[in-house]
């Protein structure tokens, strides 16, 4: 019976030492796990949605190309998050910030409700009923914000609810739109 060379016996030691880093590394430096639209700098994809709710406006992609910037939110009553977001919203429509919504999945007797409760910044709401447009702007969730410049080139894309200290930010990229 042949003996084992007397490193190997360190081996198992040095593997775990090597993994303990490698994780140490990680639980530093978290990866990104945000998915970015590809389409940040490219015209707004060409969509035509009705109304989410009777007696207001839908929402056209040809709408918000009428030079000055917007955003374009992209909510639904059944997100948390989005009425976490709702009092910047409101905050953001108050300063003259003209504010579009995408009611995603969404019915209208709960998204009259979540307005109710929330309240109403929006211009506009268009009626996204099977994502079609959430997918085509690259959204992978609700809520999602997107500053477009006047022409209808998405400029700036916002994942997950704004909060009181994004709302400067997001007035910032408001103004670099318009210019």
């Amino acid at each position: 019976m042949r003996k084992a060379p007397r490193w190997a016996i360190w081996l198992p030691l040095a593997l775990f030492f090597a993994f303990v880093v490698l994780v140490s590394v990680q639980l530093r430096n978290p990866a990104d796990t945000n998915v970015a639209s590809t389409l940040i700098g490219k015209p707004m994809p060409a969509f035509d949605l009705p109304p989410a709710l009777p007696g207001r406006p839908g929402l056209s992609s040809a709408a918000i190309t009428d030079g000055k910037p917007h955003l374009v939110n992209i909510f639904a009553s059944w997100c948390v998050p989005c009425g976490v977001e709702a009092p910047q919203l409101a905050a953001l429509a108050r300063s003259g910030v003209p504010i579009e919504g995408i009611s995603v999945r969404d019915r209208t007797e709960d998204l009259q409700v979540f307005l109710k409760t929330n309240g109403d910044p929006y211009q506009s709401i268009g009626a996204d009923d099977d994502g079609k447009v959430q997918l085509a702007l690259g959204s992978s969730g609700v809520p999602e914000t997107y500053v477009i410049d006047g022409k209808g080139v998405i400029r700036y894309q916002h994942i997950g609810e704004i909060r009181e200290d994004q709302v400067p930010m997001i007035l910032g990229k408001l103004q670099e739109a318009a210019q």
